[in-house]
């Protein structure tokens, strides 16, 4: 299992999260990393850490952004 918390000074450079966001979002964050058995912050670090990008650096499930000036590549 996951240690619930990174033990104390090991982070390197740590900040503090000041987002808003609404409480049920909140809430169900803190619920899915205690059922993980790990803190909310442990939770987002690893969820950073497996999300999968596209080629543009942003979510797969993303809309695309607009490519303008891009040149097409054929497929064929």
């Amino acid at each position: 299992m996951a240690p619930r918390r990174l033990p104390r000074g090991t982070r390197v450079d740590a900040v503090p999260l000041g987002y808003k966001i609404e409480r049920p979002q909140k809430e169900r964050l803190d619920a899915i990393a205690r059922n993980a058995g790990v803190s909310s912050a442990v939770l987002i670090e690893k969820m950073l850490d497996h999300l999968e990008l596209t080629d543009q650096g942003i979510p797969v499930w993303w809309e695309p952004l607009p490519r303008d000036g891009e040149l097409p590549i054929d497929s064929a």
